[in-house]
């Protein structure tokens, strides 16, 4: 009888080993997934490589327009707009440009593919998340008739550059989080502009 206690003891210290070991393997192999893409060290932390997370983020933040051929609109005011200054167009689209690039193909090495983060990269976090969700709202008032100077100004002008600003900030990105500050003063007084003709 106590042999056999014995003999079963052992075997469940073995499979507990055996399980432990399977796990460890498991959360290191789970850690290498979620390591940033890396190509080239440009400096610093800072490398040239892909981040597939980033393009989701664009990709949802480009929702509204996707959706908005569905909503039959009286009036489209932002997608109707005279052009104020062709010089602010250009400085736009390739600021614009620059951080969906910045984003997606600026990785730093000390970031994992997904982390929330802690101090002020959690801070970055919030704003992106909040940043998006007033955006959405922001869309929904336009989508049903609400299409005052108020509402495009700062739902749709101003929180998208300041999305990016909070994806920058999040990962410590800094030349994104500097690219996306000067997107968003260009991008504002170029719409503006715009809007007042």
């Amino acid at each position: 009888m106590k042999l056999k206690v014995q003999v079963k003891h052992r075997v469940e210290t073995n499979n507990f080993q055996f399980c432990e070991k399977l796990l460890e393997r498991e959360i290191r192999i789970c850690e290498d997934k979620s390591k940033m893409i890396k190509w080239i060290k440009i400096g610093g932390n800072q490398y040239f490589g892909f981040w597939i997370f980033g393009l989701l983020l664009f990709a949802l933040q480009e929702v509204p327009y996707m959706a908005m051929p569905l909503f039959k609109l009286e009036s489209n005011p932002v997608m109707n707009m005279q052009e104020s200054s062709a010089i602010l167009d250009i400085a736009e689209k390739i600021l614009g440009s620059l951080c969906i690039a910045i984003m997606i193909f600026l990785v730093q090495e000390n970031r994992d593919l997904v982390s929330i983060g802690k101090g002020i990269t959690k801070i970055g976090f919030y704003i992106m998340i909040i940043s998006l969700l007033l955006n959405f709202f922001g869309w929904g008032l336009y989508f049903n008739g609400h299409q005052s100077f108020g509402v495009i100004m700062f739902f749709l002008v101003a929180l998208p550059p300041l999305y990016y600003a909070g994806i920058g900030l999040w990962r410590e990105n800094w030349v994104l989080l500097g690219t996306s500050i000067i997107f968003e003063i260009v991008h504002f007084i170029h719409v503006y502009g715009n809007l007042k003709i």
